[in-house]
């Protein structure tokens, strides 16, 4: 007798990122692990990832934290359900800051704090790339002059770059002060003959201190140990280094 047996069909990762994900993504890059290591610990596509940090990290430093990516992720979402209108008053505004000097972000931050009505930078840089494709030149008033993504050969280009990643040497002073919660040093410790290992995670101004048993001392189970060991205080993390 023939028998037909069904495909299996193949998994579909979401494309869309949850706040714990966040989270995860935010204290996975400052331990720090790559981008393909954070996508398989949190179960989504690596693009998903590199989308999720390009899209929603600080548009001047790089950096990616969540509660920023939250508000960013938060924000698009609301301005989906409503169609932004950029009028003739806010385009003569946007050009003349533009020449300025001022990013689309700061026109925006200025707008609002002057009660002057204004569209969101994302719009603002779309109108900007919409005008380069047909010849305009405003794209040149931009800081970057254009050029959406690093350079291959710029020291911040390549698949080992993380945005936000800051060395130990040069950390924040108040770091070092151990005056406020949340700045973290993190260590894993082997046993005797290499048999067993523990995650400690130290907090530099109260010396507070989680500990940890770990399977292994591979960089995706480290990681999501770390995440939940730190849930309850997710909100309160400036910063983490590892040893």
């Amino acid at each position: 007798a023939l028998i037909v047996r069904p495909k299996k069909k193949k998994l579909q990762m979401s494309k869309h990122i949850t706040e714990e994900q966040r989270y995860a993504i935010s204290m996975m890059l400052q331990i720090p692990m790559s981008k393909k290591a954070i996508a398989e610990a949190i179960g989504v596509d690596k693009s998903t990832v590199y989308r999720e940090i390009k899209r929603n990290c600080d548009a001047r430093s790089g950096s990616y934290s969540m509660e920023l990516a939250q508000r960013k992720a938060d924000r698009r979402k609301q301005q989906k359900h409503r169609k932004e209108v950029l009028t003739p008053a806010m385009r003569k505004r946007i050009i003349k800051l533009l020449k300025k000097g001022f990013s689309p972000e700061q026109i925006v931050g200025r707008s609002r704090l002057e009660g002057i009505a204004m569209v969101s930078h994302e719009t603002i840089y779309r109108w900007i790339w919409e005008d380069k494709r047909r010849g305009g030149k405003l794209h040149k008033y931009l800081r970057r002059q254009g050029r959406r993504y690093a350079k291959r050969g710029s020291k911040n280009a390549g698949r080992g770059f993380i945005p936000g990643r800051v060395d130990i040497d040069e950390r924040p002073e108040i770091v070092e002060l151990k005056e406020r919660f949340g700045d973290l040093e993190i260590d894993t410790i082997i046993g005797k003959n290499h048999k067993g290992a523990i995650l400690t995670i130290n907090d530099r101004a109260t010396s507070r201190v989680w500990i940890r048993k770990l399977s292994g001392k591979e960089a995706i189970p480290v990681a999501k140990i770390a995440v939940w060991a730190l849930r309850k205080v997710k909100n309160l993390i400036h910063t983490i280094t590892a040893d």
